[in-house]
């Protein structure tokens, strides 16, 4: 049993709620929403950084904007790159440091997507 308050449901209820606005702005034709995808599609290209790096940066400093939906979204992106559960903890110890006890906050909602994306689900579910 996952120790936090959060439940599947409410993570789930954050990955449709971003997913339906990302079709909402396509069916707008958003330029700028547009323009936007394709900034993050070359930020997060492999470059110096790999991506991995760059999905580890974005959720620290989303730790420390207080943003659970960037959370949610980069820890799932960094452990898609590769990234460990230990590499995502390490990147929200380190905005934990940046930011301070307010980002002790975040960081718990942080601390719940890690057990959903890296435990395997209960038996029977």
């Amino acid at each position: 049993m996952l120790w936090y308050s959060y439940s599947m449901d409410k993570l789930q209820e954050i990955a449709k709620r971003r997913k339906a606005a990302h079709a909402k702005l396509l069916a707008l034709d958003s330029k700028v929403y547009r323009a936007f995808l394709n900034l993050q599609e070359a930020a997060f290209a492999d470059g110096a950084l790999p991506r991995k790096t760059k999905e580890l940066i974005a959720l620290g400093i989303s730790v420390v904007d207080n943003c659970e939906s960037c959370m949610q979204w980069h820890i799932e992106q960094a452990a898609q790159a590769g990234a460990s559960m230990r590499e995502v903890l390490e990147a929200v110890e380190v905005a934990i440091e940046m930011a301070g006890g307010p980002a002790t906050v975040s960081a718990r909602f942080a601390l719940e997507v890690m057990d959903s994306v890296f435990q395997p689900p209960a038996a029977g579910k």
